[in-house]
């Protein structure tokens, strides 16, 4: 099969033909219709983070494609049906975390596409306690995205305990903000989203934001305190300590501040205002089985879409370049069998 491979660092990636992967007991062996192309690849194929992925590595977290071989043990899964692989390839199923319904802290955790080989290939062997069905009104391409940016966005406004008629501010628009800014308005919340550009804001506004702020032209917490008063939640995906700042500033009392980015610095938290005005800093990571099957079906009820560009593998290189470079608006989804 093709595939696209890093054995190195920072080096490129290389086209290789490579054998299909096994097919363990409980696993099943998916035929990648199309895979998602995400920052944290990049982060792995450059090992930015301290916990290193595997070497050599396909990566790729965002395969979706249809089932074309089944384990021993799977019975609940039949060959053709519909599905994608996430971050969480798997976890252990019997920790606190998991019996929790936390499965995305398992120490034990499995990741597709760093500790064990992703998406970016024609097949790709996965767990079949782990994947999801894709439901039938959601293209391929259209799904690919939402394994990652779709549910991880999903999952951090659910964590940000924002009701329905209440504010969110979604700092940056871009991948992971702009489906942001979609879900937040499908669950009934109203929407400030901060970045800059004209096309962003305007992306933004067409996605359903009652309010745009450029940073560059104005202050976004000071804006949003006299727009809305302070808003109830923040889910700040930029990656920038001012973005971190301000989106704790944007909060009112009793606000909580969702993190999905991952910024290369410390970012310091004022304690006694965080104790003063009873206000939360939570971390958010992706999202369980549970939470994409949720964040699958708003798409399949026409309510999510990703802004979403269709490249071939062949120039994964060149969209590295591009991510690096912010040239991205939206998502980039590689086809890597037919058009459905």
């Amino acid at each position: 099969m093709k595939a696209a491979i890093i054995d190195k660092f920072k080096e490129k990636l290389e086209i290789k033909n490579v054998p299909v992967p096994e097919v363990g007991a409980k696993d099943v062996l998916v035929k990648i219709h199309a895979c998602g192309v995400c920052h944290t690849d990049l982060h792995a194929c450059h090992g930015d983070w301290p916990v290193k992925p595997k070497l050599p590595l396909i990566p790729g977290h965002e395969g979706v494609g249809e089932i074309v071989k089944l384990g021993s043990e799977i019975r609940y899964l039949e060959v053709g049906d519909r599905v994608g692989i996430p971050w969480l390839f798997s976890a252990c199923g019997h920790c606190d975390y998991c019996l929790d319904g936390k499965e995305t802290l398992c120490l034990e955790q499995q990741n597709a596409g760093y500790s064990v080989d992703g998406s970016y290939a024609e097949y790709c062997v996965a767990n079949g306690e782990y994947v999801v069905k894709i439901p039938d009104e959601v293209s391929y391409v259209e799904a690919a995205p939402l394994f990652c940016a779709g549910v991880t966005t999903y999952k951090a406004l659910k964590v940000a305990k924002v009701k329905p008629g209440q504010w969110v501010a979604i700092f940056g628009a871009g991948g992971l903000g702009h489906l942001a800014i979609q879900y937040a308005v499908a669950m009934g919340m109203k929407v400030i989203a901060v970045d800059t550009g004209a096309e962003k804001m305007a992306l933004a506004r067409e996605l359903g934001a009652t309010h745009c702020i450029d940073f560059k032209q104005d202050n976004p917490s000071e804006k949003i305190q006299s727009v809305a008063g302070g808003v109830h939640g923040v889910v700040c995906t930029a990656v920038s300590k001012v973005a971190f700042e301000d989106s704790y500033k944007a909060l009112r009392r009793g606000g909580t501040l969702v993190l999905v980015g991952l910024p290369p610095e410390e970012m310091p938290i004022p304690i006694f205002d965080t104790v003063l005005n009873g206000v939360e800093v939570v971390g958010s990571i992706v999202g369980t089985r549970k939470d994409l099957k949720e964040c699958l079906q708003f798409a399949a009820d026409g309510k999510v879409k990703a802004n979403i560009q269709v490249k071939p593998l062949e120039q994964i290189n060149e969209i590295f370049d591009e991510m690096l470079k912010g040239e991205i608006n939206g998502r980039i989804v590689m086809e890597m069998a037919d058009k459905d």
